[in-house]
């Protein structure tokens, strides 16, 4: 897996600056229209870094339509699991462990994940299963766990945002990997059937 992250992410940096933005517009014009937003109205968001997808044409539509926009933190009561803050442009961002810019830690001013609609994250790589290959620190399935110990609760919906290169053949699976709802890339948003996306069916795989 280690060089499966080190190739995709050499080609996410490899794209120069002007071909990345505009990738990241026709990603950002099937989201748009697509469900998975139009209907949400608390959407966490991140702050594009190495090659990432940029979400930033996202960001202007959600606080053009009038939703709220959450960036997460780094908890400081576990060392994997990610707090969701409210997001103004005014909101002053300061670096975190990993040089990330993020709004201050605050309890006050969390949201609780369940209460969020939508998850706009990054990623390294995904499958046609909706398996998420990210960094390797195992936040997102700390932070999400609870999709995979509940059958019916499915918020918030996860949506990744990726070039049509980051997609492979497959991934392994662990029994802690937390699925994707969705993928969005230049050629439209891939989402996959409820029960692909099962724990139960998942649990009985492994």
């Amino acid at each position: 897996m280690k060089t499966l992250r080190q190739t995709l992410r050499a080609q996410r940096l490899a794209l120069p600056p002007a071909e990345r933005l505009a990738r990241s517009r026709r990603i950002a014009r099937h989201v748009v229209h697509h469900p998975l937003f139009t209907s949400a109205r608390r959407i966490a968001v991140y702050l594009p870094d190495r090659g990432e997808v940029d979400p930033a044409p996202l960001m202007a539509a959600a606080r053009a339509a009038g939703k709220r926009l959450y960036l997460p933190v780094l908890a400081p009561i576990h060392p994997r699991l990610l707090w969701f803050v409210a997001w103004d442009a005014d909101t002053r961002l300061i670096p975190n462990r990993f040089g990330i810019p993020e709004p201050p830690v605050s309890k006050r001013h969390r949201l609780p994940v369940r209460a969020l609609d939508l998850i706009i994250t990054p990623l390294v790589g995904f499958d046609g299963e909706g398996t998420r290959l990210g960094m390797g620190g195992g936040f997102y399935d700390t932070t999400f766990a609870h999709r995979n110990r509940h059958d019916h609760w499915h918020r918030p919906r996860l949506l990744g945002l990726a070039y049509d290169f980051q997609q492979v053949d497959a991934l392994p699976r662990r029994p802690w990997d937390v699925n994707l709802d969705a993928v969005a890339t230049e050629r439209g948003v891939i989402r996959w059937p409820a029960q692909v996306m099962s724990p139960t069916a998942l649990r009985n795989a492994t």
